[in-house]
């Protein structure tokens, strides 16, 4: 992590003052399993203390150790709903079931994928687009170079501290990230926490 710091601060001035202020790079990593890609979906558009006791009442209802499709697939769709989970997130999470039962998705291979190919994997799932499945990448996988430009936090971010007049759009992001490459997932991390947000999937 140190060469990454180094060269994060050494080709970006204004990325290094946020270094300097945000301190450690802390960023907790989860397994790239089933159960963490359905924490992500119930964590969408969701505040993280909501999320956190709605994905908790899941997991108590399945009444396993670690989350798996039977365990979601004994539940039914009401049961689901009860727990605080919308009709939309009940279906996306039954689907990623359905799929990783049927091998459809096989998270044992993933690690060994590309990126791009991580992503065409999950986003055959409803429910499981390119931002997903990009934190997915990044929290899950430890990818180093990923740039989530549809992040809304990123965009902020980025706009507050190169002061921009409008948040940026993916051409002009990509512009700025340039100079962050191999390490542009730590760059997130700290524009993230320049906006005193938990960087967490």
């Amino acid at each position: 992590m140190r060469s990454a710091l180094q060269h994060l601060k050494k080709s970006d001035p204004i990325l290094a003052a946020i270094i300097q202020r945000v301190g450690p790079f802390t960023l907790e990593y989860r397994e790239p399993s089933f159960e963490t890609l359905v924490r992500s979906i119930v964590y969408q558009q969701l505040s993280g203390r909501v999320a956190s006791v709605i994905f908790a009442r899941l997991h108590a209802a399945a009444g396993e150790e670690r989350l798996t499709p039977a365990g979601v697939m004994k539940l039914r769709t009401e049961r689901m709903r009860k727990l605080g989970l919308s009709g939309q997130k009940t279906l996306y999470i039954r689907e990623l079931a359905k799929h990783t039962r049927k091998g459809r998705v096989v998270f044992e291979t993933l690690a060994e994928s590309d990126d791009a190919t991580v992503i065409e994997h999950l986003t055959k799932v409803k429910g499981i687009g390119v931002w997903t499945a990009q934190m997915f990448l990044m929290f899950a996988l430890r990818r180093n170079d990923v740039l989530p430009v549809a992040d809304l936090g990123i965009r902020t971010a980025m706009k507050k501290a190169y002061g921009l007049e409008d948040l940026p759009k993916p051409p002009e992001m990509e512009k700025i990230a340039a100079a962050w490459k191999p390490y542009t997932s730590v760059a997130c991390w700290y524009l993230w926490r320049s906006l005193d947000n938990v960087a967490a999937l």
